[in-house]
This record gives structure tokens, sequence and C-alpha cells, in this order.
């Protein structure tokens, strides 16, 4: 008896190929659901951060211009908020920026026109695709 104790059959441990192959499967489905959710979502969060970064910019020229008594012009841009233009004189009571101007969301650098269109001064993102024009994720932001 010991004998077939110690060579009997024993089932042994652990999942079939199959097994793997449906879990596997069930995964692959999931992520195929799950994933173009969660990539649209992050889309949206970049046209909310350049739109959150564009207003910090506006209300760091506000201050620029209360101290200097004008904005920046176009030739001097965003920059004028962390070094002083030469021509803002001892006024400038900056840096008006903790950490410099960062890109957009997407890389690309922020542009800056005064006079704007339709306002004192204009900060445009390009988009995604760094092209003027476009739609959805390449559309342009404007603080106009």
């Amino acid at each position: 008896m010991e004998v077939a104790k110690r060579h009997g059959a024993h089932k042994a441990a652990g999942f079939t190929l199959l097994e793997l192959l449906v879990v596997i499967v069930i995964i692959g489905l999931l992520a195929a659901y799950v994933g173009p959710k969660y990539f649209s979502q992050l889309g949206k969060s970049e046209v909310t951060i350049a739109k959150a970064q564009i207003e910090a910019f506006e209300k760091s020229l506000d201050t620029f211009r209360l101290d200097v008594g004008r904005y920046p012009t176009t030739d001097e841009g965003l920059n004028a908020l962390v070094t002083a233009p030469p021509t803002a004189g001892a006024k400038w009571n900056g840096p008006y920026l903790k950490k410099g101007i960062p890109p957009d969301p997407w890389g690309h650098p922020y542009q800056y026109k005064a006079p704007g269109s339709k306002a004192e001064f204009e900060i445009t993102s390009l988009g995604r695709d760094g092209q003027p024009g476009g739609s959805g994720e390449d559309a342009d932001i404007s603080s106009q």
C-alpha cells in the first residue's frame, strides 16, 4: 500500500493553457473597452491644463502692468514676466512667475501677441498638433 501511495496518480497543480488563454482574452476585452475612455479623458485634461496656465499668465501680466504701467510688447513676450526687459526700468518688480515659462501640455511654446486681436494682449496655445487652427485636441486655445 505504501508503494501505491508513493507512486499514485497525483493531479498537477496549476492552470491549463486553455484557462490562461480565456483570462488573457477577458483582460484584452476589458482593455479595449476601458482604454479609449481613459485616453479621451487624458486629452480633456491637457486642454484644461492649457486653459489654467493661460489664466495664470493673464494674472501675472496684470501684475506686470500694475508695476510697469503697460503690458509687455510682442518682442518682449512672456519672458518679461521672468527677466526684466530693458524698457521696464526700475518699476519692474518681478519675477512674476515662480518657475519660469512652461511649455503648453503638448510641449509647444505659448504664443504671445500685444496688442491682441480683441484685447490688449493675446496668449495662444496651438493645441496638440502645434499648428494654427484645428479641431478637438488640435484646436487652438486662446486667452480671448
